[in-house]
């Protein structure tokens, strides 16, 4: 494939809901551009976006991948994207890096709620949007349906440029409203011909109303229009695609990709209309403490961002990367914005699905990859020597479900902390914690079908196996308190003995203000040495556990009196009278459970805000304020157990049929209600 000028070049991401059939349409696209001899089936793990074995066995996509064509002198740059909403950051990748998104939306189902999610982040990107109404072949298909759906959701800037003839099993075609003329298809193939009689009232007047939105945005063309003069296709095309470049004109298409009825008109908008790198704002980056903005010019230095990262079993580590200016070629040297370091691109090469084509030069705007950047990751940039700029890094959407990780052999154990730091490079959304209160390394994705792919992920591309356990909650334990104690360490075996005597008070401090420790010694009872090894002692024995077997915290230990010998005394003997020493003050200074509490803002829809407010009382939370968070939506803010918000991300979703998301951050430690103390405790037992 050879290498095109910016304008020449549209990056275009397939988005929706999951089952909408962008896999399928993408394929259809491939196979009408020549680029394939014959379709590809999902069901049959046939086509070339879901090449992973794991997207063969779960019939569907779980990652993006690249599916480029040519067109009609145009280079288009698919990006398949996954419909679940665990792989969202896959889908803010490929926004990352688009230029147009087209949402795929069934005329069976409608909108869903997947869509809704990812036209809220195109919005907040000013991304432009096309929608493609699939699956019109099908029973109870219907455009009207689905075209009034779009509009309640979305707004006025949505505007049909075509309708469908024919319904369900009996749809042949589409009616042009910019020309007023029909395709009909057989087999594929198209035909001109006249718009069908029992439409032509309804075409001819959805076609005023489409000349009308288009021309306005347009003064002299409006006033050509009053006058009488119907703009030419070619002129309204080129207004049209002015609201397209800018977000406000959203246009909506028709077809079926599995019959592959209008996929070759759908091609033709995506020159036509699509913007390409030059229409969109130049890309944002960062020097030092300065932002300047980088045109997509393919005469100035080269510049690359890596959008996303694969480990191939037959090359390794493959970087995607969008051009951002200049042009990358072959065995260029480029800087390492991040690390400072030098890589040498060895071999260029477009990635279709899983199949590599080699590539002398990338122009500005054009995507492509690269084989063997060991020290490049997702999110770097790649810059010319002596030009240290930066583009600002993707935030991923936050991982928030959880699990704990066990490795299943001490083989496995020997490869986790590499296999762990490649998944964390092929997919920024999953994060990997070591907690040191819980001794836990926990996996955390976007919700448990991304937790288990990641998982599978070890075992199929990285031959690590890992057992999974629940998440444990990190309790603390305090005191009510005052109380004494006295920690008596004697023992005589054979030649010296140890023998060391502690006498400590101990009380309550506020809370979160952590470990106190007093020397109150008078008279030389215990020498100075010996002290910090009671002290040493004492935190040991609270890290250890209390008497509910949780670390100790929010204490104030006072060493008043004790006892050595002569002899038999040493640091050792004094630290283990320390440690026996709390243990018997914790006993008696009225020992309590504390659990963490996150603060959790929770934003729903309006019509279930009563929901999950009962919801959230139901796991013991305290609803602190609720305020508006944008068009039909309310953010819910509350204090809740995080024993409680273990699942919360998987409960959540089903409670709002996918349409509520929330963000959490520990708070505070409160106490533990009586009545559950003994829960925690057998629960605690049975994972130990």
């Amino acid at each position: 494939m050879t290498s095109l000028p910016p304008e020449k070049i549209r990056n275009v991401a397939l988005v929706g809901h999951g089952a909408s059939g962008k896999t399928t349409l993408a394929e259809a696209l491939l196979h009408v551009a020549g680029v394939t001899a014959r379709r590809g089936r999902v069901e049959d793990g046939t086509t070339v976006c879901d090449h992973d074995p794991i997207e063969h066995s779960r019939g569907g996509s779980v990652s993006m991948s690249l599916a480029p064509f040519m067109w009609k002198g145009h280079k288009v740059n698919l990006i398949d994207t996954p419909g679940e909403p665990d792989f969202v950051g896959e889908v803010h990748a490929a926004l990352r890096v688009a230029d147009l998104a087209v949402f795929v939306v069934s005329a069976v189902e409608g909108v869903q709620v997947g869509t809704e999610a990812v036209w809220r982040l195109a919005v907040e990107q000013g991304l432009p949007r096309m929608v493609f109404v699939n699956k019109l072949d099908r029973e109870r298909a219907d455009f009207e349906r689905t075209l009034d759906q779009l509009r309640s959701r979305f707004g006025a800037g949505i505007a049909p440029l075509e309708l469908p003839i024919g319904s369900e099993a009996a749809f042949r075609g589409v009616a042009d409203l910019l020309s007023d003329v029909a395709w009909l298809y057989e087999d594929g193939v198209a035909s001109k011909a006249e718009i069908p009689e029992d439409m032509e009232a309804l075409e001819h007047q959805v076609h005023d109303n489409l000349v009308e939105g288009i021309v306005v945005a347009d003064d002299a063309l409006m006033e050509r229009y009053l006058d009488g003069d119907v703009p030419a296709v070619e002129e309204l095309e080129r207004t049209l695609a002015i609201g397209v470049d800018e977000a406000s004109v959203f246009p909506v298409i028709c077809g079926s990709a599995l019959k592959e009825v209008a996929i070759d008109r759908f091609a033709d908008f995506l020159c036509e209309i699509g913007p390409s790198p030059l229409d969109r704002p130049p890309a944002e980056v960062t020097a030092a403490d300065h932002t300047m903005t980088i045109p997509p010019d393919p005469s100035a230095p080269p510049l690359a961002v890596v959008f996303k990262t694969v480990a191939d079993q037959f090359v390794g580590h493959v970087s995607l990367f969008k051009v951002l200016s200049g042009k990358v070629r072959t065995d260029d040297h480029l800087v390492n914005s991040r690390t400072g370091s030098d890589e040498r691109l060895h071999g260029l090469f477009l990635l279709r699905g899983k199949e590599h084509e080699p590539l002398a030069e990338v122009m500005a705007g054009d995507l492509a990859a690269v084989a063997k950047l060991t020290g490049t990751a997702t999110g770097d940039t790649l810059a010319p020597k002596g030009t240290p700029v930066r583009v600002p890094p993707l935030t991923p959407p936050e991982a928030l479900h959880g699990v704990g990780i066990v490795a299943r052999t001490q083989a496995d154990d020997d490869k986790l902390g590499t296999a762990l730091h490649r998944l964390v490079e092929e997919d920024p959304t999953v994060r990997i914690v070591r907690d040191d209160d819980t001794h836990q390394t926990v996996l955390y994705g976007v919700g448990d079908a991304h937790v288990a792919i990641a998982i599978e992920r070890l075992a199929t591309k990285f031959s690590v196996h890992v057992d999974t356990e629940e998440l444990r909650v990190p309790y603390r334990e305090t005191i009510t308190q005052a109380a004494q104690a006295e920690g008596r360490h004697k023992k005589q075996s054979g030649g010296h003995g140890q023998f060391g005597v502690c006498n400590i008070r101990l009380a309550p401090t506020g809370r979160g203000e952590g470990f106190q420790f007093t020397d109150k010694i008078v008279g030389g009872a215990i020498s100075r040495s010996y002290v910090p090894a009671v002290q040493k002692g004492v935190e040991e024995a609270m890290a250890a556990g209390g008497v509910f077997g949780f670390p100790v915290v929010d204490v104030a230990v006072e060493l008043y009196d004790g006892k050595e010998h002569s002899v038999d005394s040493s640091e050792m003997a004094f630290k283990a009278a320390g440690r026996l020493a709390i243990r018997a003050g914790l006993a008696d200074a009225g020992p309590v459970v504390l659990e963490p509490v996150d603060q959790v803002v929770v934003v729903v829809p309006n019509e279930i805000q009563g929901d999950v407010l009962g919801d959230l009382n139901a796991r013991r939370g305290r609803v602190q304020s609720t305020q508006p968070a944008g068009p039909g939506e309310q953010a819910i803010t509350a204090l809740v157990p995080a024993a409680e918000l273990v699942r919360y991300v998987i409960e959540l979703r089903s409670l709002t049929g996918g349409r509520g998301r929330f963000t959490t951050r520990h708070d505070h430690y409160d106490l533990l209600p009586t009545h559950l103390v003994d829960k925690v405790r057998r629960e605690v037992a049975a994972d130990a």
